[in-house]
C-alpha cells in the first residue's frame, strides 16, 4: 500500500515566500501505479479500485514502466466537477464500469509523481517533482492531466473565490522545497465551509449507539449523505433522543395501532459505498459544518433540539 500525503486545514490563505497554490478537485483520491505489465488503480484507503475505472486503468497504460502518481479522480458534468457521479463510477461493479466509462467518462487531476521510470522521486522538492509531472503528462493529454498551479498568492485568492461554481472545493498549498510527505499533514488545505442547520432523516449503527447521521443539506439536490463519524457527546443526545421518541411512541400506541419500525434503507457513505441506516420520521434538525462540496462529510456540530 502506498501511503499518501494529507494536508491540515487552516482558516486563511497562507501567503509568504517558496509557496506553491493548487486548487483542491472535489473528487476521489487515487494512486496511479504503472507496473511493468499493467496498472494499478489504488484508493486513499489502500483499496484497489482498477476494476471500477477502466477508461483511466487503460490511459495509464501510457506511462513509463514504474511510474506511480498522486491525484484526484474527477467526473465532469454541466461544466463542474459532480461528486455525486464520481461516487456512483467508484461503486460500480466491473461490469457497470465498462457501461459508465462510455456515459460519465473519468479524469484524472494528478498533483503529484512519486516515482517515475523506476525513480524514486519523493525526496526531492515539490517544484522538481511538478517539473516532472507537467513533463510527463503534458503530451499524454486527457484524461490525465497536472491540476493548475500558481506562485502567485493572489491568482490562488482568485481561485478561491471564483472556482467553486466549477465544483472545485479550495486550495491545497505546498512548500517549493518540499519533499512528498506520505503519510502525514505536511500540506495545508483552504476549503469553503458553512454552518447550517440540516435535516437529519436517519442514523447508522443502532439506537443505543448511533454512529453519524443521515442528512439532507438545505443546499444541492436534497440527496441524502452521510455525516462523519459522531463524537462520544453526541452519540449519547442522540441515543437519549431515540430513546425518548421509542418511550413516547409506545405510551401512546393502542391495541389497534402499535407503532411499526421505518424500513431499513440505504444510502452512499464517502468511501464505503452503499451502507444501511435507520430512517427517522419526523425528522430532527443538527447543526452541521460543511463544505461547499460533498467532500469531506459533513460535521454535526450540536442537535438543535430547541426547534
Amino acid at each position: 500500500m502506498i501511503h499518501v500525503a494529507l494536508a491540515a486545514a487552516v482558516r486563511t490563505l497562507p501567503r509568504g515566500a517558496g509557496l506553491a497554490y493548487e486548487p483542491k478537485f472535489d473528487g476521489h483520491r487515487m494512486v496511479i501505479v504503472r507496473t511493468a505489465d499493467d496498472v494499478v488503480l489504488q484508493a486513499r484507503s489502500g483499496r484497489i479500485v482498477t476494476s471500477a475505472f477502466p477508461d483511466l486503468a487503460a490511459a495509464a497504460l501510457q506511462l513509463p514502466a514504474a511510474t506511480v502518481l498522486d491525484g484526484e479522480v474527477v467526473v465532469w458534468h454541466a461544466g463542474r466537477t459532480d461528486f455525486a457521479l464520481v461516487q456512483r463510477r467508484a461503486a460500480a461493479t466491473a461490469a457497470r464500469a465498462a457501461v459508465l466509462a462510455q456515459s460519465l467518462p473519468a479524469s484524472y487531476a494528478a498533483f503529484d509523481v512519486l516515482e517515475l521510470a523506476g525513480l524514486d522521486l519523493r525526496a526531492r522538492p515539490y517544484e522538481r517533482r511538478r517539473a516532472l509531472l507537467v513533463d510527463l503528462l503534458l503530451p499524454l493529454g486527457p484524461p490525465l492531466q497536472p491540476v493548475p498551479m500558481t506562485t502567485d498568492p493572489e491568482l490562488a485568492a482568485t481561485w478561491y473565490e471564483t472556482l467553486p461554481a466549477s465544483g472545485i472545493e479550495g486550495l491545497v498549498v505546498k512548500r517549493l522545497d518540499q519533499a512528498y510527505p506520505a503519510g502525514r499533514r505536511g500540506w495545508q488545505k483552504l476549503r469553503h465551509t458553512d454552518v447550517r442547520d440540516a435535516a437529519v432523516v436517519g442514523y447508522t449503527g443502532t439506537p443505543r449507539r448511533p454512529l453519524a447521521l443521515v442528512l439532507v443539506l438545505p443546499v444541492g439536490d436534497e440527496t441524502p449523505l452521510v455525516s462523519s463519524p459522531l463524537t462520544a457527546a453526541l452519540r449519547a443526545e442522540v441515543a437519549a433522543e431515540l430513546a425518548s421518541r421509542t418511550a413516547t411512541a409506545t405510551a401512546t400506541a393502542t391495541a389497534a395501532a402499535t407503532p411499526t419500525a421505518p424500513a431499513p434503507a440505504t444510502v452512499t457513505a464517502i468511501g464505503l459505498g452503499e451502507v444501511p441506516f435507520r430512517p427517522l420520521d419526523p425528522p430532527l434538525t443538527a447543526e452541521v459544518r460543511y463544505t461547499s462540496t460533498r467532500h469531506p462529510p459533513p460535521e454535526v456540530l450540536r442537535l438543535r433540539s430547541d426547534l
